[in-house]
This record gives structure tokens, C-alpha cells and sequence, in this order.
């Protein structure tokens, strides 16, 4: 399997968390199992070589998208491959998302949308230059175009609500609500209102999805328990990690630390 991630430009920096790409050689005797978790952020997805298939429950499994959003989520989804993929995301800020498609971010929270639905003409076309690219490195040229084009054309300067999104990501869903409120000038009902319109979510479950990412992050620290892990990324104590991961994941956190978790293979690529 190979995994990897590649920087945005800086023109993009601000919107754009990191490029990736994902591929990897499988057969129907051995298929691959992805599980997408919960994340504040979405993300652009291109399916270059093999659609995956969504698996609803043991009898409902459906084709998903050539190429598609995954909005910002608070629920798991899994999904099958049973061929070769190789698979081309951009990782976005959650207040990219009305920068290209002109609607609020909490519309597309917990959506899937494929781009062409999404965007009509435009997607469709945007979908066949990233199929018919011969190579990742022109994947990521035409999709910083697309990109920049759509933010220098639509942007509108939002600094206060912007910045307390980024402030969680980065405190890894650590930061006061209360604080941040004041520090935007803005009532919290007004912050909670404006700050779910770019994050998809309101401040209090948008700082949780971001603390069990960071905890999804601990992966590979083998030197580190449970209770270790719960403290270092917020949390009350141990049994209010568990039931959050849980909930977030349909995992026990155990399960998915001991390297055999279903869909972690790319974090060990």
C-alpha cells in the first residue's frame, strides 16, 4: 500500500490541509476495507482508477462516486474495493466549502455528494481532467487551478470566525468556546450561528470530533496507553475517551491502537 501526502501552494495554505493520495494492489479473494472517520474538515475526492463500493449493512452495499465530496462528519462509513485503486483527496478547511460551492458548510455536513451533482458542467469536466491525468503530480497542478480560481473569485474576509476554526484544529479541540466568543466581539449565539455556517457544526460538537481526531493521530505510539492518550488530547479520563471513540468510530479504542483495526492499514504505508 502507499500512502502519502503532499503541501498546497501557499496561495492555497490557508484552505487547503495537505493533497494525498492512496493506492494500493487488491483482488476479490482479498478485498480492502476502508472506514472514513469522523473529521471537521472534508474533503475532494477522486477515485482514478476503481470506485469503491459503500457498505450500508451486511445486505446493502452500493456504488459510490467517481468523484465526490465527503463533508465535514460526526459518523463513520465503510467502504469495499475488491480491484486495484488509486485514490487523489484534497484535504479542505471546512470554511473552504462555501468558497466553491456557494451554500453554507453545515449543508454539506455529514453528505456525500459526487461533483458532478454538486457542481453540474463544471464538475463533470473537473472529474474528466483528473481521471484522464497521467500522473499525480499533474492531478495536483489541475486541482490547485480549479482551487485558486474559485477562492480569489468568491473569498469575502472572514477573519474572526476563520481564525477560531483554525484556533481548534490546532489546540486540538481544547479551545473555550466562551473565549472565543468574546475575543470575535459577537454574542455566543451570534458566534455559535456563524461559526456553524463554516464549520459544518456547532463549537461544542466541532471542538469533540476534532479531539477524537487527534486522538486517531496517536496511531503508531505504541509506548502510550489508553489513559495516556485520553489525557494528552482533553479528555475527562479514560472512560469518557472510550465512550467517545466509540461513539465516533464504532471502535474500542484498544481495537483500533493494536495495529489490526479494520481500515488503519494506510496509517502504517
Amino acid at each position: 500500500m502507499k500512502y502519502l501526502t503532499i503541501s498546497p501552494s501557499s496561495k492555497l495554505s490557508g484552505f487547503v490541509r495537505c493533497f494525498w493520495v492512496l493506492e494500493d494492489e487488491v483482488s476479490t479473494e482479498k478485498p480492502y476495507i476502508h472506514r472514513v472517520m469522523p473529521d471537521g474538515c472534508a474533503e475532494m475526492i477522486f477515485h482514478y482508477q476503481t470506485p469503491f463500493d459503500e457498505i450500508f449493512s451486511k445486505d446493502k452495499i452500493e456504488t459510490s462516486f467517481s468523484s465526490g465530496l465527503h463533508g465535514q462528519s460526526q459518523n463513520f462509513r465503510r467502504f469495499i474495493v475488491h480491484r486495484n485503486f488509486g485514490i487523489f483527496g484534497a484535504y479542505l478547511y471546512p470554511f473552504t466549502l462555501p468558497l466553491l460551492f456557494s451554500m453554507p458548510s453545515d449543508e454539506l455536513s455529514n453528505e456525500m455528494p459526487d461533483l458532478p451533482t454538486l457542481m453540474g458542467n463544471e464538475g463533470k469536466i473537473l472529474e474528466e481532467k483528473m481521471m484522464l491525468a497521467k500522473t499525480n503530480e499533474e492531478r495536483v497542478i489541475i486541482i490547485s487551478a480549479f482551487l485558486e480560481e474559485k477562492i480569489s473569485r468568491n473569498y469575502r474576509h472572514e477573519p474572526a470566525v476563520f481564525a477560531s476554526i483554525c484556533n481548534i484544529i490546532q489546540s486540538r479541540g481544547t479551545t473555550n468556546v466562551q473565549q472565543m466568543a468574546e475575543e470575535s466581539f459577537l454574542s455566543t449565539r451570534q458566534f455559535e450561528r456563524k461559526f456553524k455556517a463554516f464549520s459544518g457544526f456547532s463549537p461544542k460538537l466541532y471542538a469533540r470530533i476534532v479531539r477524537f481526531q487527534s486522538a486517531l493521530n496517536m496511531y503508531g505510539d505504541s509506548q502510550k496507553s489508553l489513559t495516556k492518550i485520553a489525557y494528552e488530547c482533553g479528555y475527562y479520563d479514560q472512560s469518557h475517551f472510550i465512550h467517545d471513540f466509540k461513539e465516533f468510530s464504532g471502535q474500542h479504542p484498544r481495537s483500533f491502537f493494536s495495529g489490526k483495526a479494520e481500515g488503519a492499514e494506510y496509517r502504517d504505508a
